[in-house]
């Protein structure tokens, strides 16, 4: 019985290729290479947790935890018409139904294993922890709920993962959604068949397809809109606008949790569920087939090591003429192997130029993007009454700070992986030809919570307040004209002064009117900067901690390669050494015994190569 990530099982079945794994560590033991055993053994953990993630995410009360209930045939979701998800919730395969709570102790709540708790909780009494009406706005700190159940759907790995929405995928917690994609096999949009597709909703698709390729478009509740199919084309036409080669898969998650309990075949088509389950079903075996795929080239890269100091030394057991130029060789060999290792080896001074280019130009991104939303927005509001358009300037904020960050991701996750990718090129051209593919992984981080924006002071005059304002501009022009018409022989108070009064005290009131409106447009726009500060803030902090961990994960692998690559030279050139002396007696039982060892080599080099095959036709 093997074990996913939660710690939950999953299938009884041996993984594809665990066999070679494991004769692969029972060479590299008896070569005496623990470097070379202790990356097999990481390649058996990973074999052995055959999870595939499946993010379901899309706008608040578009159907995700009822279409999650419906795929596993449980309760497992919090739903109700007043219930939204506050705590993304994962549902993989355990025997026995079980909930777990998991909270960050420390790290900053980047998801590390080391600073997790995990507690139990009764399957019944998850809603209270998990939906906004138990757990308001996540005041208990979770960082996400795991269910086991016992569903064939999920015994293969199959993890669904109900996200919380995303506020019309326009929220600055977007970002937060996409920094999770990378690590996700497959992604499914959920928007249900009320309305087409939002402009919102088609720019998340975009900046999906970057992160992760798998993408899938679910039309929720077709049971409740007789025009579904209407809505359907016209999201299809979007997609098309949008050049995004998505599956757009119609359901109804109700008709098929009664197709399921009245076993109704018929109803359970028309629940457009067959074709979810396929593509789901698909994604899995994809996983398999990159899983076999990485198992082949770890086997090929650790074969290749150990067969490094064997040819060697059959070489000069069976060639001592030309000891010299192999040895010549061989030390060549070893200084660039050696200088890998150092500081100042080509490929750390690219990695450490990429990355602080990298910040530079991230950095230069995303105040670029956040002072043109700026701009803007003080355009806006100096063309408005704030305390009259605050809404809708709230909600304009939102999808323009969304869009902002989250394009401004996008690009970082792009950049960091070029970065890598000339990192790799430099390593190889240096010497590193035993390179084995790369994998950039990502940290769960999560961005903290960005205040809400503030309105400004209504900064209203009362009628009160109103009518001293006015009599206090009337009074001046009363006054003043009352004083020049009493040299002409008329009274303080007459229709002039009056009328002089009346216009006086209007423009008074109008100029206060405009000086509060002014007021007011400042102050908005001081709150806009605040808040475009605060996201700035925020998002810097969560892009700078990406970079930083992308950083430590490339230098630690070709530190790790460099090690690896500089061990296996150096015991070659040990090895032609001792061959050297071999006495003649004793030359050729020792060659005998090392074809025999390449023999084994060769053998589990061709069985990995059928692996490889394998994945590639999907057999």
């Amino acid at each position: 019985m093997t074990a996913s990530r939660e710690g939950n099982p999953v299938t009884t079945a041996r993984p594809a290729g665990l066999d070679l794994v494991d004769r692969a560590i029972g060479l590299t033991e008896a070569g005496d290479r623990k470097d070379l055993s202790q990356r097999l053994v990481n390649t058996r953990r990973r074999l052995l947790d055959p999870t595939v993630r499946v993010l379901v995410v899309g706008e608040f009360k578009q159907g995700k935890s009822l279409l999650v209930n419906a795929l596993v045939d449980a309760p497992v979701c919090p739903v109700d018409d007043d219930i939204s998800t506050a705590v993304s919730t994962e549902v993989g395969y355990a025997k026995v139904p079980v909930a777990t709570l998991v909270r960050s102790t420390g790290n900053g709540g980047t998801g590390d294993d080391d600073h997790l708790t995990r507690v139990e909780v009764p399957l019944h009494e998850l809603a209270s922890y998990v939906s906004e009406a138990g757990n308001p706005t996540n005041r208990q700190g979770l960082l996400r709920a795991e269910v086991g159940i016992p569903r064939q759907i999920l015994a293969d790995g199959l993890v669904l993962v109900d996200t919380t929405g995303v506020g019309g995928l326009s929220s600055v917690h977007t970002t937060s959604t996409l920094a999770t994609l990378p690590t996700a096999d497959a992604v499914l949009l959920v928007s249900d068949a009320s309305q087409e597709y939002s402009e919102p909703e088609i720019n998340f698709l975009r900046q999906a397809v970057k992160l992760c390729p798998n993408v899938a478009c679910v039309l929720t509740k077709i049971d409740l809109y007789p025009q579904w199919r209407r809505i359907a084309e016209l999201d299809r036409v979007h997609l098309a606008g949008a050049t995004l080669a998505a599956d757009l898969l119609p359901v109804s998650s109700t008709l098929r949790l009664h197709a399921i309990k009245v076993d109704d075949k018929q109803l359970h088509a028309e629940s457009g569920f067959p074709a979810l389950v396929g593509y789901l079903l698909g994604a899995v075996a994809n996983a398999d087939r990159l899983s076999r795929r990485s198992v082949a080239h770890d086997i090929f890269t650790v074969t290749d090591h150990l067969a490094v100091s064997l040819r060697a030394e059959l070489q000069a057991l069976q060639n001592p003429e030309d000891n010299l130029a192999l040895m010549t060789e061989l030390k060549a060999a070893q200084t660039r192997a050696e200088s890998l290792r150092q500081r100042s080896s080509r490929w750390q001074q690219t990695l450490s130029d990429g990355i602080a280019d990298l910040y530079a130009d991230i950095e230069h991104d995303l105040r670029d993007r956040l002072r043109q939303v700026i701009r803007n927005g003080e355009a806006a509001l100096e063309q408005a009454d704030p305390s009259a358009i605050w809404e809708q300037f709230t909600e304009w904020l939102t999808q323009q700070l969304a869009a902002a960050t989250s394009d401004n991701f996008v690009w970082a996750n792009q950049r960091a992986q070029w970065v890598a990718h000339q990192v790799a090129e430099h390593f190889a051209e240096d010497g590193g030809k035993l390179l084995p593919e790369l994998r950039l992984g990502n940290a769960a981080t999560t961005l903290d919570a960005v205040p809400e924006l503030v309105a400004p002071n209504a900064d209203d005059s009362k009628l009160f307040g109103k009518l001293l304002t006015g009599m206090r501009g009337s009074y001046g022009g009363m006054l003043m004209f009352g004083m020049l018409t009493t040299l002409a022989g008329m009274s303080l108070l007459n229709p002039i002064s009056l009328a002089a009064g009346l216009l006086l005290g209007g423009r008074t009131l109008r100029e206060d009117k405009q000086n509060r409106l002014k007021r007011r447009q400042a102050e908005a726009q001081m709150l806009l900067r605040k808040q475009v500060d605060d996201a700035s803030f925020h998002v810097s902090k969560e892009l700078r901690d990406r970079l930083r961990e992308v950083q430590r994960l490339l230098r630690d692998h070709f530190t790790d390669v460099a090690s690896e690559l500089h061990r296996s030279v150096s015991e070659s050139l040990q090895a032609a050494e001792k061959a050297a002396n071999t006495e003649a007696s004793a030359r050729q039982l020792r060659i005998q015994r090392v074809k025999a060892d390449l023999a084994q080599i060769d053998t589990l080099r061709q069985a990995a190569r059928a692996l490889l095959t394998s994945s590639e036709t999907g057999s």
